[in-house]
């Protein structure tokens, strides 16, 4: 089903697009199918390293990319070796394929390095905040699929709600909030509250019990937010490229095809024994000749359409549906900017939204309920993993412009500012960290670089 809200009541849309159709389709958790497809590898033969994340790539004298190397384990907050330090080790490989997911740290570097955005659009991420309830028998079917517009982001946020029903009466509820709002007090955990507020929404989760939370970074640029996807030794594949429909608000299929692709490639590769761009550069021409690039070239407007509001990005995106995605646009591909750029200094800013919202603990909640919720776990004794790199910045500018939007666009409370006397302080609890990399986007200066943790850290997905 898809409903238009209002904060009273829904009105549902008489036709559903056949991209937005789901029927015959499987819902399932990501967290569950991918330790199943880890187990289907491993019965290949195929060794998984876990629980280790990439620190740094590696580089030959050319410049061609030769492997990974994983965080070094055990080092205390200050820099020392623990008794049980483990330095971290060198990975090494023909072809490297980036599957970081969503602002993969790695990812990011290598971008940069070799200026892999060079005239794309710039992404434009969003943010999904979800819980998971277990609801009274009876009161979800499993299978059952809703999307939702308007409340409680109005007409001038991008996003909107999901609610999918899962098997033993357990209920996915969450809100996609675009991370390209004017206003720099948008809380998206706070937003994902007041949906709750809704009398349906309400009547789905009374008498229920929350069960899990979590938060994870979109990227919904679409086609044209493709970075160039190779590089000599290295292939970047699924989320850590931006392989999501907007549209359809899905993109596990699009990262599964864009692995069997890079797959191809490689096989390509050790017969021509050429791991350089010579060979490598035909994964992004398999992409143009599959049905992943001509979903994702159906939906390439989406995002950008909605710069205007969500009845001109309606209107966009419907008419996109019989005009093989152009839409309004007089031209192939409609331009776009990064989102944090279209966050507005506090002067122009109205009253905050969130005055009237209550955390009643049955319902609605406060992040920290909900960080508690999604078992994060990190080790304190470590060098944190966010870092500001100017904190003059953060109570100088920030502060006076921006009001410090981290306080509120963080779903986890990991950026508080704490008063002392006549000044103030900002606290980073790293430990709360969902991992969802907000704030490496969405700081309007650019200064929040999330790196890994130590590895195995994190919030746990059980479920989600």
């Amino acid at each position: 089903m898809f409903y238009l809200r209002e904060s009273g009541g829904k009105l549902s849309f008489p036709y559903i697009p056949k991209a937005m159709s789901h029927h015959g389709c499987y819902v399932t958790s990501i967290g569950k199918l991918t330790r199943w497809l880890g187990e289907k590898c491993e019965e290949e033969g195929i060794d998984i390293f876990c629980p280790f994340s990439g620190d740094q790539v590696l580089y030959d004298e050319n410049n061609h990319v030769i492997g990974v190397r994983t965080g070094d384990q055990g080092i205390d907050k200050n820099g020392n070796h623990k008794p049980n330090y483990e330095p971290g080790v060198d990975i090494k490989a023909k072809v490297t394929v980036f599957g970081e997911g969503t602002r993969g740290s790695l990812t990011k570097d290598l971008i940069q390095k070799f200026d892999l955005m060079k005239d794309k659009n710039p992404q434009n991420w969003a943010i999904g905040v979800k819980e998971l309830w277990k609801v009274p028998e009876g009161r979800i079917d499993a299978g059952y699929v809703a999307h939702t517009m308007g409340h409680p982001l109005g007409h001038h946020i991008f996003g909107g709600g999901f609610i999918y029903g899962m098997q033993n009466d357990i209920l996915d509820l969450g809100l996609v909030v675009g991370l390209d709002y004017k206003n720099p007090e948008i809380d998206p955990h706070h937003e994902l509250q007041l949906l709750k507020t809704h009398p349906w929404i309400q009547s789905l989760l009374k008498d229920g019990e929350l069960m899990s939370y979590g938060a994870k970074s979109l990227p919904e640029g679409g086609l044209y937010s493709l970075p160039k996807l190779y590089t000599n030794g290295a292939l970047i594949i699924g989320d850590s490229a931006g392989f999501l429909n907007g549209m359809r608000l899905k993109g596990i299929h699009l990262a599964m095809k864009s692995g069997m692709l890079a797959a191809e490639t490689i096989i390509e590769a050790f017969k021509n024994n050429d791991f350089t761009i010579n060979t490598l550069s035909s994964f992004e021409s398999k992409f143009k000749n599959s049905w992943a690039y001509k979903e994702l070239y159906k939906a390439r407007n989406f995002h950008q359409g909605f710069d205007k509001g969500l009845v001109y990005g309606m209107l966009n995106s419907g008419l996109g549906l019989f005009t093989n995605g152009r839409g309004f646009g007089y031209i192939d591909k409609l331009e776009s900017k990064h989102g944090h750029k279209k966050m507005e200094k506090m002067s122009s800013q109205p009253i905050s939204r969130y005055n009237n919202l209550k955390f009643d603990g049955k319902i609605t909640f406060d992040k920290a309920t909900d960080v508690y919720h999604s078992a994060t776990k990190h080790d304190e004794d470590q060098i944190p993993h966010l870092h500001v790199i100017d904190k003059d910045i953060c109570f100088t500018k920030c502060k006076e412009e921006f009001g410090n939007p981290c306080q509120y666009f963080c779903p986890a409370s990991v950026y508080e500012v704490v008063n002392e006397g006549d000044s103030d302080r900002l606290q980073i609890n790293f430990s709360n960290c969902v991992h969802c990399k907000t704030c490496d986007i969405m700081d309007p200066y650019q200064v929040i670089n999330w790196k890994t943790p130590q590895s195995g850290d994190g919030p746990a997905w059980k479920n989600m």
